[in-house]
């Protein structure tokens, strides 16, 4: 039954593979910030972030999109945010679409806050290489990949706009925030994957690891923003999976025959830990080649890996919350969706008008047919560019505003 039900989401999910959202340029929202998976538009008080279908890894974007991926991340994001309010606030205002969540404006710490219950990931392949401190915390030695900390370890970095982040240690984090509330980030980091692994218990889930982030509002009330307990901002497996392997894994490394759980894997890929998190994708770029730290844009993945990507993205989220997820009733494509449903929430009229002139001695005219177009309760935004003297950013305005959703 299992196989049938996974061959049927899968098929479903073919049928969008043409049905996905980019970038989502909405002028009429504002400012715009471009994340690697979110449009965010900082609109009055509130902070507006279109989580778009597009994956990242080894810090490439993928070429590809991925079905409903960015719908998902929000959905169980709202779904943690509902089940932590006793332990921090949470910077939630709505969610006016599937794909679209609003929050309150924070400032935000810029520190990635990592919790790790688990020797996996980056960490492990640091740890086989010889390293044992890390984030300025000792690790025991013989401990091996995959294996469970006797308590969750706090292992922040910065975080980078492009790049890799950095690791840092308590002392730093205490530098840049205050010892207060670098206090207050971890230990409020530290329940919440508590809570995390709580939940997801009671779901057959292992949270190994996970990140968070937190911004203060304008009294300094600490609030954990963007994201929880996401496959993109955490990694997953579930207890039969580790259950089952990690045993056989300790008892083929008790034999010496091998270095490393590296490379028992490579002997024995069958021992290989199925995760629910961005690592499939990451396998599939290694599998076809990649080289992360030469190639300089990542290959486009095939139609049957985008599919898998997305069924894993759908089953976690209905493991996670226990609901059902719901495939659209129409193939409306998502940009569509998105405005008619901003619209709806008043938040849009739909429309923009872009108003150009060369110099700033225009600007009384401008003004006024500004005014003239606000009558038809039209929003407008003036931009001064001289077609003359500045052609290639005239250029660069004009294909900006042609990408536009609206």
């Amino acid at each position: 039954m299992a196989a049938a039900n996974e061959a049927a989401t899968k098929a479903k999910i073919r049928e969008y593979l043409d049905l996905t959202l980019p970038e989502c340029f909405i002028p009429e929202l504002g400012e715009q910030k471009q994340g690697k998976v979110r449009s965010i538009y900082f609109a009055g008080p509130n902070v507006v972030m279109v989580t778009n279908d597009r994956v990242s890894a080894f810090d490439y974007i993928l070429p590809n999109l991925i079905p409903f991926k960015g719908q998902v991340l929000n959905m169980i994001s709202e779904w943690a945010f509902n089940q932590t309010t006793d332990i921090i606030p949470n910077a939630l205002v709505s969610n006016v679409d599937a794909s679209v969540v609003v929050q309150k404006k924070m400032k935000n710490l810029n520190v990635e806050l990592i919790v790790r219950g688990y020797l996996w990931g980056s960490m492990a392949a640091a740890y086989e290489k010889g390293d044992r401190t890390f984030c300025g915390l000792s690790v025991p030695e013989g401990l091996i990949r995959f294996q469970k900390f006797d308590k969750p370890i706090f292992t922040p970095t910065t975080k980078a706009e492009v790049g890799h982040d950095e690791n840092m240690t308590m002392a730093e984090v205490e530098k840049l925030l205050g010892k207060e509330l670098a206090t207050k980030a971890m230990d409020a980091a530290m329940k919440l994957y508590e809570r995390g692994c709580e939940l997801m218990k009671k779901r057959g889930l292992i949270l190994l690891d996970t990140k968070y982030e937190f911004g203060v509002d304008e009294k300094g009330v600490l609030h954990v923003i963007d994201e929880v307990n996401t496959p993109d901002s955490s990694r997953m497996c579930t207890i039969q999976e580790w259950e089952e392997k990690f045993p056989k894994i300790e008892a083929e490394m008790k034999t010496g025959k091998y270095k490393n759980v590296s490379e028992l894997m490579k002997a024995q890929p069958a021992l290989k830990m199925k995760e629910f998190s961005k690592q499939y994708v990451r396998d599939a770029l290694l599998e076809m080649g990649f080289d992360p730290t030469k190639d300089k844009a990542a290959p486009k993945l095939s139609d049957d890996q985008v599919v898998e990507c997305a069924y894993r993205y759908i089953n976690i989220y209905e493991q996670i919350t226990g609901d059902t997820f719901q495939f659209p009733t129409t193939k409306m494509h998502p940009s569509k969706r998105i405005i008619s449903n901003l619209q709806r929430a008043g938040m849009i009229k739909g429309c923009f008008v872009v108003i150009a002139a060369g110099s700033d001695s225009d600007m009384p005219h401008l003004e006024t047919l500004k005014k003239e177009i606000a009558k038809f309760k039209v929003p407008a935004q003036i931009r001064i560019c001289s077609a003359h003297k500045q052609p290639g950013r005239l250029e660069s305005i004009i294909a900006e505003y042609n990408k536009s959703t609206e």
